[in-house]
């Protein structure tokens, strides 16, 4: 800490020592500055927040389409999707539309859906609770706080078995004359 200085005087030491001038808070009376490698501290800022994008996670929005007269095995399948999306960190939004005649037993609809959120509860917690929204009755849900997420498989690349080296073998026509069931060695 060099105290309060003229700007000229900053300036000059700054240039002595190689450095650059740089203000950190203009707004401050009088005006905070530091003598800095300027470039030096762009660097290591950009590092700063490069890093701290690599360790954030993103959390996409996954989208499943239902029917009220979607198959069970169907509905099954989209279930476990459903799960596995979550169980990633992923927001899942449930979507069933009506088509047609179907329009008339919104109740099955309703049904549908809290059926969906009822088999995904033990990995998920409702964020919007089902509302209709012009021919299609739409809910969010997404990872519960609690549950573990799991790690990805580590793959250790093992060690490649040793080359063996192939010796002369008689011709498997010969092996079955002889009535051997191992190849005859070979002598050299």
């Amino acid at each position: 800490m060099l105290g309060i200085m003229s700007t000229r005087d900053a300036l000059t030491r700054a240039r002595q020592v190689g450095l650059d001038l740089v203000e950190i808070s203009p707004n401050a009376d009088p005006p905070v500055c530091r003598i800095m490698d300027f470039g030096k501290y762009r660097y290591e800022e950009a590092r700063k927040e490069k890093l701290a994008r690599k360790h954030q996670h993103q959390q996409a929005v996954k989208e499943m389409k239902f029917h009220a007269n979607t198959a069970e095995h169907d509905y099954q399948t989209k279930v476990t999707h459903m799960k596995e999306f979550m169980e990633k960190g992923h927001k899942v939004k449930i979507t069933l539309t009506f088509r047609g005649r179907e329009n008339a037993h919104r109740d099955l609809g309703f049904e549908m859906m809290n059926r969906v959120i009822k088999d995904c509860e033990s990995v998920s917690m409702v964020d919007m609770t089902p509302r209709m929204l012009g021919r299609s009755i739409i809910s969010m849900i997404g990872p519960r706080a609690g549950v573990p997420k799991p790690k990805p498989a580590v793959h250790h690349q093992s060690q490649p078995p040793a080359p063996q080296t192939v010796q002369n073998q008689a011709p498997t026509a010969q092996r079955v004359q002889t009535g051997q069931t191992q190849p005859p060695a070979v002598q050299p």
